[in-house]
């Protein structure tokens, strides 16, 4: 390819999604109980993000991925302590709340103006990789709202797979429907996508790796700007966990035609 790519994945940390999250309300509104104590992870939709990223930047000599990331810098040094060791990227971190109660206006906002701030980077050969849902900030239009400040108006959500051609031109399989795929043809660079799960297995730990990207990623946990994001308004009148309920019966002999008509009796009640 006569232009190497410009990857960069905009992918914030949440807490462990094995750890019990319990909403709460603060002085500062709804958040997560015990959230600063909590063990924290690279969002999964953007982690195969990321994967996918490095694996295709590696495939295209010259080619850099930036990896664009929100959080508090406590937070964020956990967390790349081991991504660091997972794929080859440079950091561009953002000091604000990890709370998945953001707005996403002023999420995009920051990571447009993080990504705007990005020396050296060409957007016309610039892929927006992200993930197509969020375990926090995602709100499933996040990462649109990013392309859009950014001007990039070919768009991808739900990809599966990308085929790149020497031309810079390529091919993208999107999730729809029925358990299918949309596959569409792009011209080339600037182009959003957020990705689903993607093909690739999470990679290996690789120390050497780590060491390498740990000598980047601590400077640039050091410039990260401190932010605290709007509201814009965005008001929560209450949180909580979801209801749970559990009644049991053991019924013998019990027709198809009747579990499905009780079935549908107790959907209907609720």
């Amino acid at each position: 390819m006569a232009n190497p790519l410009h990857i960069v994945v905009c992918a914030g940390i949440v807490p462990d999604p094995l750890q019990t999250l319990e909403p709460v309300v603060t002085a500062t509104g709804p958040g997560v109980k015990n959230e600063l104590v909590l063990p924290a992870v690279l969002d999964p939709w953007a982690a195969s993000a990321l994967y996918e990223a490095a694996h295709l930047a590696g495939k295209w000599p010259g080619s850099k991925v930036w990896l664009v990331s929100v959080g508090p810098k406590a937070k964020l040094q956990q967390v790349m302590m081991t991504i660091a060791q997972k794929a080859a990227f440079e950091l561009v971190a953002i000091d604000a709340p990890i709370g998945g109660f953001a707005d996403a206006e002023a999420t995009a906002q920051a990571l447009k103006d993080a990504i705007a701030g990005i020396a050296g980077l060409d957007r016309e050969r610039l892929l927006l990789f992200g993930g197509w849902e969020s375990a926090s900030r995602g709100a499933g239009v996040t990462l649109q709202l990013v392309g859009e400040r950014l001007g990039i108006l070919d768009q991808f959500q739900g990809v599966d797979q990308i085929d790149l051609r020497e031309d810079g031109s390529f091919e993208v399989a999107e999730r729809v429907e029925g358990g299918r795929q949309q596959v569409s043809q792009c011209a080339g660079a600037p182009a959003v996508l957020g990705w689903a799960t993607g093909n690739l297995a999470e990679p290996r730990n690789n120390p050497q790796l780590g060491m390498t990207n740990m000598h980047t990623v601590m400077p640039a946990l050091q410039r990260a700007k401190r932010m605290d994001l709007s509201s814009n308004g965005l008001h929560y009148l209450s949180v909580s966990l979801p209801k749970q309920q559990r009644l049991t019966r053991v019924v013998k002999d019990a027709t198809p035609e009747a579990i499905a008509a009780e079935l549908a009796e107790w959907i209907g009640a609720e």
